[in-house]
């Protein structure tokens, strides 16, 4: 997985000056011998939500998506999961919506950021805590241990368990991914933990995080109750969410982030209102 998306120095001019930083996000107007550090606040550009528990008023220009660990070692046969016999449909089944919903954010400029376990190779950052979780009896299949074959999907030979450009890193392949998303490896149930997403969501002006991927209950919901934490505004999107865990365990989810973290909110409700500003631009 690539650990992101490097954008130009300086970039093509834009207005008057070029621009020395993220186009999309926090960057000088460079004219001559004149650095302009002004920071001028870019437009508005608001929409009303329908949520839980309330509903919410958002700018699109200071938004992102994140999508976390829609991954083949999660979400495809053949996979991690798979291996230890866990249904991981689920995952799967979330790629139309997350596609509908991905596409239209770029559509109207709000940034895609994906961001998915790629531990290093020599597990070097990861702690035995960690490692025991998911290979308690130190001779099971866990973090960077090879999957073994599968009749179905030969690329899972061998594949070390989601390590950094493995198959089962890797997106699967049902998402649509673009050029201009934004990709960050994490290491823990938190993509904020140790990973650089604080300061890309910074960089690019971003206060309210849009959620969703697998699992709704471990790591999407430990990167947004960081998000919370770090005063950034969280909705989970429920139909862009799902987890292999029983079915109280999305309920509690849901329950705490609208009590405690957040608000949640169905991607019709996106669609409906970006849709019609995409119409109005």
């Amino acid at each position: 997985m690539s650990s992101g998306k490097p954008y130009p120095a300086t970039s093509e001019p834009d207005g008057a000056g070029d621009l020395l930083g993220h186009p999309q996000g926090d960057h000088y107007r460079v004219d001559g011998d004149i650095i302009d550090m002004t920071r001028p606040r870019s437009a508005t550009r608001t929409v009303t939500l329908t949520a839980n528990p309330q509903d919410v008023r958002i700018d699109l220009m200071q938004t992102a998506f994140v999508c976390i660990d829609m991954q083949n070692d999660f979400c495809s046969v053949g996979g991690w999961l798979d291996s230890i016999a866990v249904d991981t449909r689920p995952g799967k089944q979330l790629a139309p919506a997350i596609n509908r919903l991905t596409h239209l954010c770029r559509s109207v400029g709000v940034p895609v950021i994906w961001v998915n376990w790629g531990n290093r190779a020599d597990r070097a950052n990861l702690p035995p805590v960690l490692l025991h979780v998911y290979n308690p009896d130190a001779k099971s299949v866990g973090l960077g241990d090879p999957l073994a074959p599968h009749a179905s999907e030969p690329r899972a030979a061998g594949s070390r368990v989601l390590e950094k450009d493995s198959w089962g890193a890797a997106l699967i392949d049902e998402l649509a991914v673009s050029a201009t998303d934004t990709f960050v490896d994490k290491y823990r149930m938190s993509g904020f933990r140790d990973t650089p997403l604080d300061s890309i969501l910074r960089t690019l002006g971003v206060k309210t995080v849009l959620f969703g991927g697998v699992n709704v209950d471990q790591c999407v919901l430990a990167t947004l109750m960081d998000a919370n934490f770090l005063g950034y505004d969280t909705l989970l999107v429920e139909d862009c969410s799902a987890t292999t865990s029983p079915d109280f365990c999305t309920a509690a989810t849901l329950y705490n982030v609208r009590q405690c973290f957040g608000f949640s909110l169905q991607s019709n409700a996106m669609h409906e209102v970006l849709t019609a500003h995409k119409d109005h631009q």
